[in-house]
């Protein structure tokens, strides 16, 4: 089992900044894509941004140009920079990551976090 703690979620003005980080903890060989979802009210779970094993980074358009993902390999933490927040990102924030838990299996897992509120108040 992979355990993920999520934190740096809270209270922002529109305009303001926030920063996520997410620790990966238990039985990990290796990290594949780590991710960032988020998910509004009343909507569907959606994809914000994601990082590969080899650093390629891909992000929402809603959040292109705002938001930047990066990873601490040593750590096997991941972070979400949130500049220029508007009130539409508010959400719960939810760190995912895929990995192996042995050199002996390729089998990838998946596991997700508890989630970390976001508020941008307008």
């Amino acid at each position: 089992q992979v355990q993920l703690v999520e934190s740096g979620g809270g209270l922002a003005q529109a305009g303001g900044s926030l920063r996520l980080s997410c620790a990966a903890s238990g039985r990990i060989f290796s990290i594949n894509t780590m991710g960032w979802y988020r998910q509004a009210p009343g909507k569907q779970r959606e994809l914000v941004a994601d990082i590969t094993s080899g650093g390629s980074t891909n992000y929402a358009d809603s959040v292109k140009g705002r938001f930047t993902i990066s990873r601490d390999f040593a750590k096997n933490s991941l972070y979400l920079q949130m500049n220029s927040l508007s009130p539409e990102d508010t959400a719960v924030y939810y760190c995912n990551v895929h990995y192996t838990s042995s050199r002996f299996s390729t089998y990838e897992y998946e596991s997700w976090g508890q989630g970390t509120q976001v508020t941008v108040s307008s």
